[in-house]
């Protein structure tokens, strides 16, 4: 195989695991800005303090496993604590949602920043995966066995969720509370109890995803505006509240983004949002949303 084409499958497989990560970190978005039309802007943020609660953990137990879990338990409180004592209040409000979350970022980041450092983390992966796999045809002849990792947990999140919004009861109120929620209510469902467990678990993938990109890449704490960026690219070319736009909004900027630091380093950065500008002059909604 040419050095080219090794060169080629290389930032493609590349693209392909930073795909997952963007997924999972977006999964959890598309439930709290595409479902919910909750305007969380503090999404990155809760990124950035799963990673360091997967920092701490990990160091003090040499689990990451309970690592990953601590992420996404501890994040989904705040979420809990956000939803009520915040964002509840604030309903159909999208500017003061923006203003008060972007608040929280800022206080979330700040308090990484003092307690961490500026300096850049790396989780050290599970036993299992901490090894290379031979792979002939990328470069060097081996690949990172986490990264790959991150395909199977990107298809483990996608299908919980799947079961979760559509073969399970609280799957059908949220889908219902989404299209009618005030007959939903009458009908003797608590719905905001429904609208609260979807953000606990959009905050707790954030936070999740979080311990996963700290272990692939790194962490630092201004890390939030990108993921937050990169998380609403991701909902608008696939699709607000679709599951399975998220995916393919993630394959595509993945990808694109991978392939344009590789090829066109200068301008790479505006890759991504000339694919957004595209997507939304030909379909609005986004690749698979369904329109307005």
């Amino acid at each position: 195989m040419s050095k080219d084409l090794t060169d080629f499958v290389t930032v493609c497989l590349n693209g392909v695991t930073l795909a997952a990560l963007y997924f999972i970190v977006a999964s959890g978005f598309t439930l709290i800005f595409g479902l919910l039309r909750t305007t969380n802007m503090a999404h990155g943020a809760m990124y950035v303090l799963g990673a360091y609660v997967g920092v701490s953990v990990v160091a003090i137990t040499g689990e990451w496993w309970l690592g990953l879990l601590a992420g996404f338990v501890l994040v989904s409180l705040l979420g809990i604590a956000i939803h009520l004592g915040l964002l509840a209040w604030m309903a159909g409000q999208d500017l003061r949602q923006a203003l008060v979350t972007i608040g929280i970022a800022i206080i979330i980041v700040d308090l990484s920043l003092a307690h961490y450092g500026g300096v850049a983390y790396l989780i050290p992966p599970p036993e299992l995966f901490a090894g290379a796999v031979s792979i002939p045809w990328v470069v060097g002849g081996q690949y990172s066995a986490f990264r790959l990792f991150m395909l199977v947990l990107a298809a483990a999140v996608y299908l919980a969720l799947w079961l979760i919004l559509n073969r399970t009861r609280i799957g059908m109120y949220i889908r219902a509370g989404i299209d009618d929620r005030d007959m939903l209510s009458a009908l003797g469902v608590n719905v905001a109890r429904v609208f609260l467990f979807v953000f606990a678990l959009g905050a707790g993938l954030a936070g999740m995803s979080g311990v996963i990109g700290a272990t692939a890449l790194s962490i630092t704490p201004n890390e939030d505006g990108w993921f937050l960026l990169s998380s609403l690219v991701v909902v608008i070319v696939g699709g607000m509240g679709s599951l399975g736009g998220a995916a393919i909004g993630a394959l595509i900027i993945g990808l694109a983004q991978q392939i344009g630091l590789f090829y066109a380093p200068t301008y790479s950065i505006f890759i991504t949002f000339v694919i957004m500008a595209g997507v939304l002059a030909v379909r609005p909604q986004g690749l698979l949303g369904k329109p307005a």
